[in-house]
């Protein structure tokens, strides 16, 4: 298994969701956050929260088997890109266990 993980444009996300169930990845997590980016702004104080943060960005998280990760890797890119600086980043990692909450017993991995 490999975990996906995603920072892109706040706008970009309903775009890249609808595309990613509509090809069949429907179990994916999506969160706000902040970044920095590569940071050019002498006085990054634009965030209410984080002194250091200049940028809002989503996170999108999905857990997929190995055989799906450039199909949903090739989502995120396309549908996430807008040709201009920031538009995101994407990693992917192994997962080596799940666990289900409910039972805590082993779901696979």
């Amino acid at each position: 298994m490999k975990e996906i993980k995603a920072f892109v444009k706040p706008f970009k996300v309903n775009d890249i969701c609808h595309h990613l169930i509509e090809e069949g990845f429907p179990n994916l997590s999506v969160s706000s956050a902040e970044g920095t980016g590569n940071l050019e702004n002498s006085d990054p104080s634009v965030s209410a929260q984080f002194s250091i943060t200049d940028s809002p960005v989503a996170k999108i998280e999905i857990v997929c088997h190995e055989k799906d990760v450039d199909k949903i890797v090739s989502i995120i890119s396309v549908k996430g890109r807008t040709g201009n600086p920031g538009d995101g980043i994407i990693y992917v990692s192994d997962v080596e266990k799940t666990y289900r909450v409910k039972t805590g017993l082993e779901n696979g991995g």
